[in-house]
């Protein structure tokens, strides 16, 4: 797949991607990633502790279920923490299991799309952090961009239109099963308490997969920003416009 990467596919769409995401070596570095994480139990209660007394066995039925495509994520448990003084924000607790499919996913998936994703988005990608753009925005102030307009995409995650975010999915990936998981997790059932509902927007909140999703719903923004001239630093779904003349910085 590195190699391929490197010389390109025909008509830069990818046909044959799920044989890689259940390759048992893909699983296994899932699950370790996950282990590593730690995190809490989801809607079965299955921990993880509890899941790698058993780590062989579970890992053997996900790869059995994904190869036959019966594979069908859970719902997801919703909690609500503390986001700022009388205020929460909502946060879905997947299953360990679709926690590491959803990590065996976007292993395959991250490197497309990294070759893809411009230096300007720093939210959520490998190697990169709030650090980094903090010291991108700094270089830009001593250039002398002062204007500043503070904004911010409100409930981003959760208002991502789901079929246009599949269109830009589809631009590089025309692997059915694959698709098919993404939009299964998209609809992932959602339990709060005695309630449970299936959303109609967004991406889950909490789980592995979104925010690589919210950065390909992003790209043509960045790539827009670009053509028309304008520098922008982008972390996740916030922005901060500044002008210098007749240049516009956005940062996120």
């Amino acid at each position: 797949m590195l190699a391929t990467l490197e010389r390109g596919v025909e008509g830069g769409k990818w046909y044959s991607l799920i044989d890689k995401v259940v390759r048992p070596g893909t699983l296994l570095a899932a699950w370790k990633k996950v282990e590593k994480n730690r995190g809490a139990a989801g809607i079965d209660q299955v921990s993880v502790e509890r899941f790698r007394s058993g780590a062989d066995r579970y890992l053997m039925e996900i790869e059995k279920e994904l190869k036959s495509g019966q594979y069908k994520p859970e719902a997801v448990r919703r909690v609500n923490i503390p986001k700022a003084p009388g205020q929460t924000r909502p946060l879905g607790i997947p299953t360990v299991k679709d926690r590491i499919v959803q990590t065996a996913i976007k292993m395959v998936l991250e490197p497309i799309y990294e070759r893809e994703f411009l230096p300007m988005s720093y939210g959520f990608r490998p190697g990169r952090g709030c650090k980094d753009a903090l010291r991108e925005v700094d270089g830009l102030l001593k250039e002398g961009y002062t204007w500043v307009v503070d904004a911010d995409l409100k409930k981003y995650f959760d208002t991502i239109p789901q079929d246009r975010l599949m269109d830009r999915v589809r631009e590089k990936v025309s692997d059915g099963k694959v698709l098919k998981l993404l939009v299964r997790y998209l609809q992932q059932e959602v339990m709060e308490g005695m309630n449970s509902w299936k959303p109609t927007s967004g991406t889950p909140q909490g789980s592995v997969i979104s925010p690589l999703l919210a950065n390909i719903y992003l790209h043509p923004l960045d790539k827009r920003m670009a053509e028309l001239g304008y520098k922008m630093v982008r972390y996740a779904d916030d922005c901060v416009p500044r002008r210098h003349g007749k240049e516009v910085v956005m940062i996120a």
